[in-house]
C-alpha cells in the first residue's frame, strides 16, 4: 500500500493551494456539483462548449449523426474543465487553452469508441456504444476522423510543447489499452499491477489536460510542473474513486454497478479485500469470479454471485477504507 499512500499525500498538498486556487478542489463526495466547480471560468467554459459543438461537425451525413450520439453523452468533461482551470491559475484562458481543451476531449472519446470495439462494450455512459448501434467499421473510421480533428486543433494552437503533451497522451493510452489487455490475460492482479495500469491510462490523460492547460497560458516552468503532477495524482484519485463506486449501491451512483467484475477487471476494492480475507475464502472468490467471466452462471446465479462478492467486499471494509484514506479532506466554503 506505500505508493497509494504516497498517491493519497501528494495529492492532499495539492488539492489544498490558497486563494483562486482552491477552485482545484474538485469534490469527489459530490460529482454533480459541476456548476459550482465551473463558477470562476462560466464564460470560457462556454466558449468550449461552442468550439467542441463546431469540431463535432462533418460534411457526411452519417459521420454526422454519428457524431451527433457521441455529443450527446459526453459524460461531466472534467478533462477539458482541467485544462481550463489550471490556465486560469496563471490569470489567463487564452484561444491556445480552448483549442487545447477541445483537442484532448475528442482525443479521449476517440480513444473510447476504439476502446468499445477492442472490449465489445455495448454501452458506453448508459447509451448504446458506437459500434453497437453501427457497425465496428463505422466506430473505427469516426474514430479516426475525430483524430484528424486533433492533428487540426493543435495545428491552430502552435505551440510545439502542447503538441508533444498530446501525441505522447495518444501513444500511452494506446500502451495503456495494450497493458491492460496483458494483464486481461490473468484477471487476478496485485495493487501494483493495477496501479500501472490505471498510471497509464487515466491518470496520463489528466496529467496532460493540466499540463496542456498551464502551457497555454504561459506559466513557469515550475508551475507548470507543479500542475502536471496535481493532474497525475487527481486522475490516479479519479479513477480509484470511480473504481469504488462499481461497488456502490446503483441509487447511490445512477449507473449500473460491478461492470468491471462483469468484464473481468479486478480493481482495487477486491484486490484490498482478497488481500485481508483468509486464504481459503479468497480462494473461493476467485473460483467465482473466474466462472463469472466465463459465463459459467445462469442469469440468476449470476446476479447472486454479484451479490456475493460486493457483500464479500464490504464485510472487509475495503470500499470505506480507501474511501477514507481518498478523501479526508473537506472543501471549504468559496469566498464570492
Amino acid at each position: 500500500m506505500e505508493k497509494l499512500t504516497q498517491i493519497i499525500h501528494i495529492l492532499h498538498f495539492f488539492l489544498y493551494i490558497p486563494q483562486k486556487s482552491s477552485i482545484f478542489a474538485l469534490d469527489f463526495e459530490n460529482m454533480n456539483a459541476l456548476s459550482e466547480i465551473r463558477f470562476p471560468i462560466e464564460d470560457s467554459w462556454r466558449a468550449y462548449e461552442r468550439l467542441m459543438e463546431q469540431s463535432l461537425h462533418a460534411d457526411n451525413k452519417l459521420q454526422q449523426e454519428v457524431l451527433r450520439h457521441v455529443g450527446s453523452s459526453r459524460g461531466k468533461q472534467l478533462r477539458p474543465l482541467v485544462v481550463l482551470l489550471c490556465a486560469q491559475i496563471c490569470d489567463t484562458i487564452t484561444d491556445k487553452t480552448l483549442r487545447s481543451a477541445v483537442a484532448l476531449e475528442l482525443l479521449h472519446t476517440a480513444s473510447l469508441i476504439h476502446d468499445d470495439v477492442v472490449d465489445s462494450s455495448d454501452t458506453r455512459r448508459g447509451v448504446e456504444a458506437v459500434h453497437a448501434k453501427w457497425t465496428n467499421k463505422i466506430a473505427v473510421l469516426v474514430g479516426d476522423y475525430m483524430l484528424a480533428k486533433v492533428i487540426g486543433l493543435i495545428a491552430e494552437v502552435r505551440n510545439i510543447r502542447i503538441l508533444e503533451i498530446v501525441s505522447n497522451l495518444g501513444k500511452n493510452l494506446s500502451s495503456g489499452e495494450m497493458v491492460q489487455l496483458h494483464v486481461g490475460q490473468s484477471m487476478w492482479i496485485d495493487e501494483a499491477r493495477y496501479l500501472q495500469v490505471i498510471e497509464q491510462k487515466t491518470a496520463q490523460l489528466f496529467q496532460a489536460c493540466a499540463e496542456a492547460g498551464a502551457e497555454s497560458a504561459g506559466c513557469t516552468p515550475k508551475q507548470r510542473a507543479a500542475l502536471r503532477e496535481y493532474g497525475k495524482m487527481l486522475g490516479l484519485c479519479f479513477q480509484i474513486k470511480d473504481d469504488i463506486f462499481d461497488y456502490s449501491d446503483l441509487e447511490e451512483i445512477g449507473k449500473p454497478t460491478m461492470s468491471d467484475l462483469r468484464d473481468g477487471k479486478v480493481t482495487l476494492p477486491l484486490i484490498e479485500s482478497l488481500r485481508r480475507a483468509p486464504k481459503d475464502e479468497a480462494e473461493e472468490i476467485k473460483a467465482k469470479g473466474e466462472r463469472l467471466v466465463a459465463d459459467g452462471y445462469s442469469p440468476e446465479e449470476e446476479a447472486r454471485t454479484l451479490e456475493e462478492i460486493k457483500a464479500f467486499v464490504l464485510r472487509f471494509k475495503a470500499k470505506s477504507t480507501l474511501c477514507n484514506r481518498c478523501l479526508p479532506i473537506k472543501r471549504k466554503p468559496r469566498r464570492r
